[in-house]
């Protein structure tokens, strides 16, 4: 690792930004974090006690969270960062389990719409269930409701800048 240049350094500091250093250590630490957090998040939180693909759960979530749980594919490939062809064989593999279903836009052909089962939403509701329970032990316990707050509105706006 190279170390800053002088004038960088003392610029940063003299209005009272974070040094490039301690930049990549924040984001580092988020990383980390997130590597860390989103195995115990998905681990048993299936009905019988599996462990859920990260994936399957953002989908499912997505799906069971919206108005007559149905999005268009390409807003949850977007939504789930998938290629439309990786999400096509994620949608392939939840039709299969029966947890989805596709159905096409009455207005726009080239429309398809996910959309939440029956057996898909028992599904979702009890692994979402104890999704829950350890977000409480893993994220509520450690950061506390205002760090919860005070994180989301840092991610949602990490999130919307991008856009």
């Amino acid at each position: 690792m190279t170390a800053q240049p002088a004038d960088r350094v003392e610029d940063a500091q003299d209005e009272g930004r974070p040094s490039d250093d301690d930049l990549i250590t924040a984001w580092g630490l988020v990383s980390e974090a997130m590597h860390s957090i989103q195995p115990k998040l998905l681990r048993g939180i299936t009905p019988d006690g599996k462990d859920m693909a990260g994936p399957w759960f953002e989908v499912l979530i997505r799906l069971q969270r919206t108005p007559d749980h149905r999005l268009p594919m390409s807003r949850l490939a977007r939504e789930v960062s998938l290629s439309t062809g990786g999400f096509t064989k994620l949608a392939d593999r939840l039709e299969k389990e029966g947890y989805l279903e596709r159905h096409n836009c009455a207005e726009d052909r080239r429309v398809v719409y996910a959309t939440l089962t029956e057996s898909g939403l028992t599904f979702i509701s009890a692994a979402r269930d104890k999704h829950v329970e350890r977000l409480h032990e893993h994220v509520l316990t450690p950061l506390g409701a205002e760090g919860v707050r005070q994180f989301a509105t840092i991610a949602r706006t990490l999130r919307d800048s991008s856009s």
